[in-house]
C-alpha cells in the first residue's frame, strides 16, 4: 500500500522560505511523476509543481520563478523548496505520485503566509 507522508509545513512571514519534504513507502520502483498540490479555503485544489523520474520538471504559472521541486530517487522523496512566499501561497500542500497508473495523494501540510 502506497502511503505519503508530508513535513515542513508551518507559519511564515511575507517573502520568507519554507521546505516541504515527502516520503513515499510502499514502492519498489521509483515514481515516474511526483509532485504537490495546494488547496486553499473554497478553493479547488491546484497542481502545483511536478517533476517526473528523469528530472524534468513543470510548474503552475504563479510560483515559477519562486518555487523549485526536486526529488531524491532513491529514498523515494520530494521536496518543495519555496521562497519569496505570499499571502495567497497559504494553503494545504499535499505530496502527490503516479505510481503503476495510479494516483496517490498525502494527507496535506498546512503552510500559512503571515501577511
Amino acid at each position: 500500500q502506497v502511503q505519503l507522508v508530508e513535513s515542513g509545513g508551518g507559519l511564515v512571514q511575507p517573502g520568507g522560505s519554507l521546505q516541504l519534504s515527502c516520503v513515499a513507502s510502499g514502492i519498489i520502483f521509483s515514481p515516474k511523476i511526483m509532485g504537490w498540490f495546494r488547496q486553499a479555503p473554497g478553493k479547488e485544489r491546484e497542481l502545483v509543481a511536478t517533476v517526473t523520474s528523469e528530472g524534468t520538471t513543470n510548474y503552475v504559472d504563479s510560483v515559477k520563478g519562486r518555487f523549485t521541486i526536486s526529488r531524491d530517487n532513491g529514498k523515494n522523496m520530494v521536496f518543495l523548496q519555496m521562497s519569496s512566499l505570499k499571502p495567497e501561497d497559504t494553503a494545504v500542500y499535499s505530496c502527490y505520485v503516479n505510481y503503476r497508473t495510479w494516483d496517490y495523494w498525502g494527507q496535506g501540510t498546512q503552510v500559512t503566509d503571515s501577511g
